[in-house]
């Protein structure tokens, strides 16, 4: 029988499994000291090969710092991860100042943080000024006047702070 061609045995190299085996455990142990908690560490460390999964337009094969890369989208994980655990635990410190009948169940209340969670995403890449405009606008129902004198800033100032929220909420799902 003649001999063909040998066959390759050698499957495509992926460039994240790559990433994932040189560097995972060196991130999840970053995230440990950062954290204080394993399981935290190795969610976040998780989610962020998630994000790298899911970039587009990125070649990992041009990554130069693949540290540096992991760091970056690490941080801005563990930032939302803080910022949700803030959130999470003012909260419930506003639930245990409820009457027992008058706190939500369990189901609505995870509904609340994570609408909370979203609203706060939302607000937070706005100005200081405008968040502060905003929120004393829609809750604590002052009129434009009262936040500029509380500001100390113009009225024309208050309605631009509060179209810049409002188109920032309106477009949210854009965003």
């Amino acid at each position: 029988m003649p001999a063909g061609p040998a066959l390759s045995l050698q499957t495509p190299v992926d460039p994240v499994q790559t990433l994932y085996a040189a560097h995972h455990g060196w991130l999840v142990a970053r995230l440990r000291r950062k954290l204080g908690c394993a399981w935290d560490a190795a969610d976040l460390a998780q989610n962020t090969f998630v994000r790298v999964l899911t970039a587009k337009g990125l070649a990992l094969g041009e990554v130069l710092e693949p540290r540096a890369y992991l760091t970056t989208i690490a941080q801005r994980l563990l930032a939302n991860h803080l910022r949700r655990r803030q959130i999470e635990s003012a909260y419930l410190e506003a639930l245990a100042s409820l009457p027992e009948p008058v706190a939500p169940p369990p189901e609505a209340q995870l509904m609340v943080l994570e609408t909370l969670v979203a609203i706060d995403r939302l607000l937070g890449a706005l100005p200081v000024v405008a968040r502060k405009a905003f929120l004393l606008w829609r809750l604590e129902d002052l009129t434009q006047e009262e936040i500029a004198a509380q500001l100390g800033i113009s009225r024309t100032s208050v309605r631009r702070h509060l179209a810049q929220a409002a188109e920032r909420c309106y477009f949210a799902e854009t965003l």
